[in-house]
């Protein structure tokens, strides 16, 4: 019973899931069309994850939380896995808008300031999403190949976006390897997973010295060595 009461509560406040313009609308409680369906499967399973862990959570408590049938939820879903990391990349389609808005705000100040804007946004996101947190950085490395599959695009989406701004920062210079900013994407998620892992998420934003030092020191240094001509793309 004070499980079900939790997950009445998580319903009555979205998370950031249900931010993407795909499901916003579908969301309306009466709605029973086949992508409000879906919708609500998937604002389920990023709930539920995040609360019980992956390995916990079962169908039989997503589509209690979502408010649909067994059958429905297979209808549109192979497993839980395929449901979650559905659920996970429309959770960083929403994350990597809120950067880019951050950074578009931040242009006057210049490439500096966007970097600070850009992990900023990041970080205050993670915060006020504690659910979502806990499922980017966290649970969907317990799943399987799929999530690990859908884990490794968005750290390559992070990761071309610091290199977009490496470019613009030192025209005419040697760009590091891609793998260079997949690390620094791939590094600066860690720090703020342990946060996370340690119950501190709420202190993520204290975050945001670091990570732009860690940045900028790859974006602004000196580069790669003088054999490195291109931006490591074959």
């Amino acid at each position: 019973m004070r499980y079900a009461l939790r997950v009445a509560a998580a319903r009555a406040q979205p998370s950031l899931v249900a931010s993407h313009p795909d499901l916003g609308p579908a969301l309306a409680p009466r709605a029973l069309v086949t992508e409000s369906q879906r919708a609500r499967l998937l604002e389920a399973v990023a709930q539920v994850v995040a609360d019980r862990g992956y390995q916990a959570t079962t169908v039989a408590e997503i589509v209690r939380a979502a408010g649909v049938s067994r059958s429905t939820f297979y209808e549109l879903f192979e497993s839980k896995e395929q449901c979650l990391v559905e659920a996970y990349r429309h959770g960083v389609d929403v994350l990597i808008a809120r950067i880019r808005a951050a950074v578009r705000a931040a242009a006057p100040g210049g490439l500096r300031a966007q970097v600070r804007a850009a992990n900023a946004a990041y970080l205050e996101t993670m915060r006020e999403e504690p659910r979502f947190a806990r499922t980017y950085l966290i649970e969907i490395h317990r799943a399987g190949d799929a999530a690990l599959q859908a884990r490794a695009e968005a750290l390559e989406r992070f990761a071309d976006g610091y290199r977009r701004i490496r470019r613009r920062m030192r025209p005419g210079t040697a760009v590091p390897p891609r793998e260079t900013f997949l690390a620094l994407a791939a590094g600066l998620d860690q720090l703020a997973a342990e946060r996370v892992r340690a119950g501190r998420g709420e202190t993520l934003d204290e975050l945001e010295p670091t990570f732009t030092y860690c940045a900028l020191a790859i974006l602004a240094g000196p580069g790669p060595d003088a054999q490195t001509t291109t931006d490591g793309e074959p």
